[in-house]
């Protein structure tokens, strides 16, 4: 699995719909190059995190043959050797619509165990999305600033500015961020919440920084990956919590966290647009 790479997945390929159980349908791909072009290298990464999916055409057959249905949601940890490729999920998701389990918590295993196979670690599945969010978390959207913005790519991270002299603690959010698969070049959608405790981030920065991978081609747990090192970097926070809560694809979304060690992952919540 080791030698995986996005142009032999399995996106913008024409695919056979699956009609059986087909473990080898999943598409693994080693985070190690695109973390080594930011300058990271396990184990010593400087954050925590995952990588949370949501299932929203999830199917199977029950012991006699009927049919069930369900959501679910999975969590895959930062620190896993591979991503899974997400039109590889899908196809692997489809190949059990025809496979009989006899009870769902069956099923919750056999996922379980082959999606910890093909990402190296211990993948978790649990039956439920998360709720829409809640207007009671307190964020500040940095979208209505009136700016002047003509950086649509590469990422530009000299866009980043902190006052050294004022220290806040804060969760600003963006409904702007866009980048585009490296595969097949469609464009990816997402809400991105940045909480920091440190010297106060410059909002004009900030939103120009996050415009400026409109253009640019990552898969969504790389762009997560590029911010926080970004930010830690350009503002120095003490500490940092960044999440991307990406539109559905396929019937499935993707929402990378990444955060300083110590920290506590952020409730689980589906933006509107999810």
């Amino acid at each position: 699995m080791s030698d995986h790479t996005p142009a032999g997945s399995p996106l913008g390929r024409d695919t056979v719909y699956p009609d059986r159980y087909d473990p080898s349908l999943l598409y693994p791909i080693p985070r190690a190059p695109a973390r080594a072009a930011l300058g990271l290298e396990a184990p010593t990464l400087p954050f925590i995190g995952h990588d949370r999916w949501q299932l929203f055409e999830l199917s199977w057959l029950d012991a006699r043959g009927k049919p069930c249905v369900a959501t679910a949601t999975l969590h895959v940890p930062a620190d896993s050797p591979h991503l899974i490729e997400s039109k590889s999920l899908k196809l692997y998701l489809n190949s059990l619509n025809a496979a009989r389990f006899d009870t769902a918590d069956a099923l919750r295993a056999r996922i379980e165990a082959d999606l910890s196979s093909a990402a190296g670690a211990a993948v978790t599945l649990a039956f439920g999305l998360a709720p829409l969010d809640a207007a009671g978390i307190a964020a500040t959207s940095i979208d209505g600033q009136n700016l002047t913005i003509d950086r649509y790519g590469p990422p530009d991270a000299d866009l980043l500015h902190a006052d050294r002299g004022q220290v806040v603690e804060e969760t600003l959010t963006s409904a702007l961020l866009k980048s585009n698969c490296p595969v097949t070049g469609q464009p990816d959608w997402a809400d991105v919440s940045i909480a920091y405790r440190g010297p106060r981030i410059d909002r004009a920065g900030l939103l120009r920084y996050i415009v400026s991978f409109r253009e640019h081609a990552g898969f969504h747990e790389q762009c997560v990956e590029q911010i926080f090192v970004d930010v830690l970097a350009r503002c120095a926070p003490q500490w940092l919590s960044v999440e991307a809560r990406y539109t559905r694809r396929g019937g499935l979304d993707i929402n990378p966290w990444r955060a300083t060690p110590g920290r506590m992952p952020p409730p689980p919540r589906r933006s509107l647009r999810q």
